[in-house]
């Protein structure tokens, strides 16, 4: 959260004509989350919430399938990763992995062939959060201090993943950053006729 993820997307939406790129939209499982009153603090709850947001994911994915070349800013590493880690993160040692195996496996199969993780420390994250007051963050504070340094080190554990520290980088030059990895990707998949999704 607010390490610019979004606005690298649509950046890239608006200068990179070869690929598609595919913004977050939590919309209509967040509104079936509320429509249901189901409570993420209950274990039965929460695997039914996450199954509801890995139904979503796996369904963008499909819709995409046709692209050559598609940038997602939130993919199905992420909601696997959160699926795995929330319960940790709150104290919870529930099982979701055999609770939602056929769903994970299935998420899996949605992966992207390479991730960009954009990185920045807690202090300038916290700083862009406050100075960006048109998105809601309620998760922010959870999700900086009790899940970014697992997600990191998730993330970092995979071969398929790049990092790029933004700390010091202000918005133009992280949009062309991530610009620059776009087109790295791109110029490595050429003639590969492969469909190349990326985080």
């Amino acid at each position: 959260m607010a390490v610019g993820k979004t606005t690298a997307a649509r950046w890239l939406a608006a200068h990179e004509p070869r690929v598609t790129v595919l913004l977050e939209d939590a919309a209509a499982p967040a509104a079936e989350v509320r429509r249901r009153g189901l409570d993420k603090r209950t274990f039965a709850d929460y695997t039914e919430i996450q199954r509801i947001f890995i139904r979503h994911e796996i369904a963008r994915w499909q819709a995409v399938q046709a692209q050559p070349c598609v940038v997602t800013d939130l993919g199905a590493e992420e909601i696997e990763f959160y699926t795995l880690h929330y319960p940790a993160s709150i104290g919870q040692a529930w099982p979701v992995a055999q609770a939602l195996a056929p769903e994970l496996a299935a998420l899996r199969r949605c992966r992207a062939a390479r991730t960009l993780f954009l990185d920045a420390s807690p202090a300038v994250l916290y700083a862009r959060k406050q100075g960006d007051a048109t998105r809601d963050r309620g998760f922010f504070a959870h999700s900086t201090a009790a899940l970014l340094p697992a997600k990191r080190a998730w993330f970092a554990a995979r071969p398929d993943v790049d990092f790029l520290p933004t700390d010091a980088l202000t918005q133009e030059e992280l949009c062309h950053a991530v610009h620059a990895w776009v087109r790295r990707c791109l110029a490595e998949t050429t003639g590969k006729g492969a469909s190349s999704p990326w985080n």
